[in-house]
């Protein structure tokens, strides 16, 4: 990733959601020792949300610069999260950047802004939660090198758990298990876990709640609603010993605390 950023290609990171790209992006950009602008892609971005757009500053117009415009101005690092969520009249104003060019055009000045020595541009998306409407064009994803990003090894996941959250060690390992556990039932229609909610759900151990309600609001609850889903992962959670027991009306949603093992 850093080679690619250094000789002016872009980054495309690919993977599951949580799974550590937006950390990694980070860590990149304080190795190639520049400020990092992140834009948080949607539907309704605009090419204006990028570039800029003429506003009333002190009673006088004047155009300011959008995210990609500073990063580009400024050679910095410029991080499109969940690109394939943005518009693609919306992306075509990255074309001219991700080619020979190396450069930026602003329709509504007239400027043609050359990127700064350090601009880099990265983005990413998750392949499998995108819909067929949303699919980036391949003369698109040809403008980048691609980097597949998965989670972590276990033994890795748990000392990023435990580094995170101060969990011991036992229950960090009980998490990733639960956690590798669901993962590979994604194909059976059940959303897997990210490496942030497994943090979640042992923060809140550290906080005192006991394992399997700090699961249940961590990990079941975010993944699901009641139903089938619900049952699936309950029952998955309790082949690798942590029993979530369904909730008591009487008790306002709440569980008795049971961990087994």
């Amino acid at each position: 990733m850093r080679a690619a950023c250094v000789s002016g290609v872009g980054v495309m990171l690919t993977g599951p959601t949580g799974c550590g790209k937006t950390r990694l992006v980070r860590h990149v950009s304080e190795t190639l020792g520049r400020p990092l602008i992140t834009v948080s892609c949607h539907d309704e971005l605009s090419a204006s949300d990028l570039l800029g757009r003429y506003l009333v500053v002190g009673g006088d117009v004047r155009w300011v610069d959008g995210p990609l415009t500073t990063a580009v101005r400024n050679g910095d690092v410029c991080y499109l999260d969940e690109v394939a969520e943005a518009r693609r009249d919306t992306l075509a104003v990255l074309h001219s950047l991700l080619d020979d060019r190396r450069e930026l055009y602003l329709d509504r000045t007239g400027e043609t802004i050359p990127a700064a020595e350090g601009f880099a541009l990265m983005a990413s998306y998750n392949p499998e939660s995108r819909s067929l409407l949303k699919e980036l064009k391949p003369s698109f994803r040809q403008r980048f090198v691609t980097v597949a990003v998965d989670y972590l090894r276990p033994e890795l996941e748990a000392r990023v758990v435990i580094h995170e959250s101060g969990v011991s060690e036992d229950i960090a390992e009980r998490l990733v298990r639960s956690a590798v556990a669901l993962r590979r039932a994604r194909h059976a229609g059940i959303e897997p876990p990210s490496t942030r909610l497994l943090v979640v759900a042992a923060r809140l151990v550290v906080a005192g709640l006991a394992l399997n309600e700090a699961v249940r609001l961590g990990i079941v609850n975010p993944l699901s609603a009641e139903g089938p889903a619900e049952a699936a992962l309950t029952e998955l959670l309790a082949v690798e010993g942590i029993d979530i027991k369904p909730a008591d009306p009487s008790t306002n949603g709440s569980t008795k605390p049971t961990t087994r093992g």
